[in-house]
């Protein structure tokens, strides 16, 4: 058996490729997971503190755009602060994959930490609320593979909103 060369847990792993050279990576179920956008574990990707270090360069880069993912949160930021890549490999982690962007109902680009408002009532599943038209959504968080998503907190709730019912401030 052998382990996932991000979070290093042992058991089954899958060969992944990062583009867009054919090198590829093993990684377990939940961080192929996390790599395609689904929900992992919190303090999953606190392994990729350790990895960044890696020999493999497929490692290196994968690691780096993870961390990019997630660099709203401080640890990420941080371990993106010390994480050092030779120039060739910092080219490759950086093309890989179509940049996202996202924007508001008006076509406006929203960044992270931008200050939205809803322009429409939104019944939040699960929250057993709904969020008010007009409520100013502060310090959102872009989804990483879905330019058509947002995160941001309504009424102390973390909650995913779709950008065609948002407003930049």
């Amino acid at each position: 058996m052998s382990g996932c060369e991000i979070c290093e847990v042992q058991g089954d792993v899958t060969a992944v490729s990062v583009e867009p050279r054919s090198d590829v990576v093993q990684l377990c179920g939940t961080c192929s997971a996390g790599l395609k956008g689904e929900a992992v574990p919190a303090g999953h990707w606190n392994a990729l503190t350790t990895s960044m270090w890696s020999e493999s360069d497929a490692v290196k880069v994968l690691s780096y755009r993870l961390l990019t993912r997630h660099a709203t949160e401080s640890w990420a930021a941080d371990a993106l602060e010390m994480l050092y890549l030779e120039p060739e490999v910092e080219e490759w982690a950086k093309s890989g994959g179509p940049d996202i962007i996202h924007r508001d109902s008006n076509g406006a680009v929203l960044s992270a930490g931008d200050t939205v408002v809803l322009i429409k009532d939104l019944p939040v599943k699960g929250g057993g609320f709904t969020a008010k038209r007009g409520t100013a959504v502060r310090g959102i968080s872009l989804v990483a593979d879905n330019a058509g998503h947002i995160e941001g907190r309504v009424e102390s709730q973390r909650i995913v909103i779709l950008t065609e019912f948002v407003k930049k401030k």
